[in-house]
C-alpha cells in the first residue's frame, strides 16, 4: 500500500459541495491499495502513520506521533499514487488494485487506523472529490509498505 501524508492544521474533503469529511491538526492520508495487497498491508501501513514522529515536542524538535498529539487524520483514496510514468507522458495506472479491492483495502486501513485511537475520517472511495488543506510546516512524506 501507498500513502502520501501531509501534517495539516486541517482538511477537508467535499462531494457535490457538501463536506464529508474533515479533521483538524493531524494529517491528511492520501492512500492507495496496489495489486497483492492484503489486510497485513493496510494494517502495517496504518501502524506506521500512527507511529511516525513528524509532530514537535516542546523544544520544536519533531519527536511526538500522532496518536500523542490527540491529532484526527483525514483519509483519502487516490489511485494516482500507482502511477506509472515511465513509458511516456500519458500515466498508466495498472498497478492500484481493482476498484473493488482497492475499496475494501481502504475501508480496511482507515478502520484500523480509528482502532488505534486516532479520529478517522474520510473521503468517499471513487468519487470526484474536493481536497483543500492547510500543510502544516509543510511536512509531506511517501510512505510504501513495498519498500519495508
Amino acid at each position: 500500500m501507498r500513502a502520501l501524508i501531509q501534517r495539516v492544521t486541517d482538511a477537508t474533503v467535499r462531494v457535490g459541495g457538501d463536506t464529508i469529511g474533515q479533521t483538524g491538526p493531524g494529517l491528511l492520508i492520501l492512500v492507495c491499495a496496489m495489486h497483492g495487497d492484503t489486510e497485513v498491508e493496510a494494517e502495517t501501513l496504518a501502524a506506521k502513520i500512527a507511529r511516525l514522529r513528524i509532530f514537535p515536542d516542546d523544544s520544536g524538535k519533531m519527536n511526538r506521533a500522532l496518536r500523542d498529539t490527540g491529532g484526527g487524520a483525514l483519509v483519502v483514496s487516490q489511485f494516482t499514487l500507482a502511477a506509472d510514468t515511465s513509458r511516456g507522458n500519458r500515466p498508466g495506472f495498472s498497478a492500484a488494485a481493482p476498484p473493488s479491492e482497492g475499496e475494501r483495502l481502504y475501508r480496511h486501513f482507515a478502520h484500523h487506523l480509528a482502532s488505534l485511537g486516532i479520529a478517522t475520517e474520510t473521503g468517499r472511495f471513487g468519487a470526484d472529490m474536493k481536497v483543500s488543506l492547510t500543510n502544516d510546516g509543510p511536512v509531506t512524506i511517501w510512505l510504501d509498505t513495498a519498500d519495508r
